[in-house]
């Protein structure tokens, strides 16, 4: 199948109310321009050269997420464009963007990344380090980030019920720091979770934005 058939397959299965970042890292720049001409306009990277490269050859009217690991010295290369950063598990990390997008007149939106999954090997809050770092309030003085919401990845594994409840855990976590932290904030309403193999368990677990990559352009070009 095509880019464009494999792109609407996804989207068939994706209700309204949820985004679709189009995960694009490690694929060429025809391939973003096969989904950029079916409608797609937000793709997820993961290095931000390689993210930097493609911001300045293809349209400008993508919306760029970041959705890897970020290092604090890498910031300044993305503050000018960047839509979103999903991985943000520090507060030094929001104080870094704040200070790089107010260089560059910019508010950029920010994701808390919660580590729900078994695997020692993913970043993350704990929900406790997360209710530490909002109690602190100190992010509540940066003026040029917003925080939209939250972002997990589940185990990497074939046991559905694991998934499910580690994508529940977020939700619930989501809903308690919204009550407690954001209420009166309307940006904050984004669950990042789910990826092209668990993307349907999250989205009935409440996700309102999944990353999809393979299931799209098919497996990474390295």
């Amino acid at each position: 199948m095509s880019i464009k058939a494999n792109l609407q397959e996804v989207l068939a299965g994706i209700t309204k109310d949820v985004t679709l970042v189009a995960v694009s890292k490690f694929h060429p720049n025809e391939s973003i321009m096969e989904a950029y001409e079916a409608g797609q306009r937000i793709f997820g990277e993961s290095k931000v050269q390689e993210m930097a490269q493609k911001y300045e050859t293809l349209p400008k009217d993508i919306e760029w997420h970041f959705i890897g690991h970020l290092q604090s010295n890498k910031i300044k290369y993305m503050a000018p464009y960047v839509t979103m950063i999903h991985a943000i598990d520090s507060l030094s990390l929001l104080k870094e963007i704040d200070k790089h997008a107010k260089k560059v007149n910019r508010t950029i939106s920010c994701l808390l990344q919660i580590h729900i999954a078994k695997e020692e090997t993913k970043f993350g809050f704990s929900f406790d380090e997360c209710r530490t770092m909002l109690n602190e309030e100190e992010w509540k003085k940066l003026d040029n980030i917003r925080i939209c919401g939250v972002m997990g990845m589940a185990t990497n594994c074939d046991d559905q019920k694991e998934i499910r409840e580690e994508f529940n855990s977020l939700h619930t976590f989501f809903k308690e720091i919204k009550e407690e932290y954001f209420k009166d904030e309307e940006s904050f309403k984004e669950i990042s979770m789910g990826m092209s193999g668990d993307y349907e368990i999250a989205i009935e677990e409440g996700s309102t934005m999944v990353r999809v990559g393979s299931k799209i352009f098919g497996e990474r070009i390295y």
